[in-house]
């Protein structure tokens, strides 16, 4: 693969002198004739000092994503050395009885447009650039050699390979085809994951630490496990003891899959309801108080066009559960839209407490587990937060 080389306009600079991983079309000058879609490139300032090598998309709003900021050969070593670090990342800080997580987090582990998640003995792999996509058959020969895994699947049917222009797939990459559910093991708690017709990868990873957060808390309590997709939430806090747990989800068929994630944690369904219902739409209807409220919606904005629109959607879900918390009752939310920042959010849930007339302490402020490392040059990288409150 040719190596090109780059000019930034001058001042354009400042972002990779502090390591930030992507360079936006507008601060390019120049670069070499003959570039192609997911080149090498080598990166100068306007006074012509390097500043290190990325790959290259014309096409898309950030240029340039770097790999590294020396002066280095980019090939099949650098990217086992990447992978084989990450790797060893996570066998160091796996809880106990957990044969899932995030391998590789994008630039977080500074593999810029690669996402790995491992379910026991199957990967999941999303090449989101079309820089990373030129690297397929490296990587997964790396991945194949660092892991000793059944089976690889490609989950490539995200907007972003449209944004990147490159066609969308799904399929096996190597080994053998994954099962239609995978079960894993999340701190000794058992759950299906569907691969290839479930959200993202499958399963929300990112949100294990505060699942088991809310375990911890949720004996004695009625919970309402709001957008509650296979039931993660609502198992741990059964196991934790909660006396009812109530799961609400638009899809019937991910309302399924949390009855059978009841039933493999050996739960009794006697205290326990499933409800197939809009959350928006449950809260207009019912007027039951809980004691603990867990808050998982989608990411309600996209883009920075959508911030105010999804800040109002924020507000009205977390107006809705501040008003349904009974005295002592506990609210955890979370917001996982990367526009929408710390601050902005807990302003958020300020105005919701404020609008409901109700006293609101923070007790923890949370954000993803230790498998989405950011890369703090990187705080775009910081897209999960989540505020477990008191109500009084």
């Amino acid at each position: 693969m040719k190596t090109l080389r780059c000019l930034l306009k001058k001042g354009k600079e400042k972002p990779l002198e502090g390591r930030h991983p992507w360079v936006f079309s507008g601060a390019i000058d120049q670069i070499d004739d003959g570039f192609e879609t997911g080149d090498l490139i080598r990166v100068f300032s306007a006074e012509n000092q390097f500043l290190g090598i990325g790959y290259l998309n014309p096409r898309s709003q950030i240029a340039i994503r770097m790999l590294a900021f020396e002066d280095i050969s980019i090939g099949p070593e650098f990217f086992e050395k990447k992978i084989s670090d990450a790797v060893a990342l996570r066998q160091r800080f796996l809880p106990p009885q957990t044969n899932a997580c995030r391998l590789i987090n994008s630039e977080g582990d500074f593999l810029p447009g690669l996402v790995v998640d491992r379910y026991h003995e199957y990967l999941v792999v999303q090449f989101l650039t079309a820089g990373m996509d030129l690297w397929k058959e490296v990587i997964v020969a790396i991945l194949l050699k660092t892991t000793s895994v059944r089976g690889i699947y490609e989950k490539d049917d995200t907007p972003e390979r449209d944004w990147e222009g490159i066609p969308k797939r799904a399929g096996k990459l190597a080994g053998e085809e994954p099962p239609d559910f995978i079960e894993i093991e999340e701190n000794g708690n058992l759950f299906l994951v569907d691969i290839h017709g479930g959200q993202k990868t499958g399963f929300f990873l990112d949100q294990r630490d505060n699942r088991w957060l809310v375990g911890r808390h949720s004996r004695g309590r009625r919970v309402l496990n709001c957008f509650a997709y296979t039931g993660g939430f609502g198992v741990y806090a059964a196991k934790g003891g909660a006396d009812e747990v109530v799961c609400v989800e638009s899809s019937e068929t991910a309302l399924n899959v949390a009855r059978e994630n009841f039933s493999r944690n050996n739960l009794s369904f006697t205290h326990t309801q499933f409800v197939k219902e809009d959350v928006f739409d449950y809260f207009r209807k019912s007027r039951q108080e809980f004691d603990m409220i867990i808050l998982d919606p989608p990411a309600f904005c996209k883009n920075k066009q959508q911030i105010q629109q999804a800040s109002r959607g924020y507000k009205d879900i977390n107006l809705y559960a501040i008003r349904r918390l009974s005295p002592g009752g506990l609210l955890f939310t979370a917001s996982c839209s990367s526009y929408i920042s710390s601050d902005l959010f807990q302003k958020i849930v300020f105005g919701a407490a404020k609008d409901a007339h109700r006293n609101l302490r923070i007790l923890q402020k949370t954000s993803h587990a230790f498998d989405h490392p950011i890369n703090i040059y990187h705080p775009e990288g910081e897209y999960l937060k989540g505020l477990l409150c008191v109500i009084d």
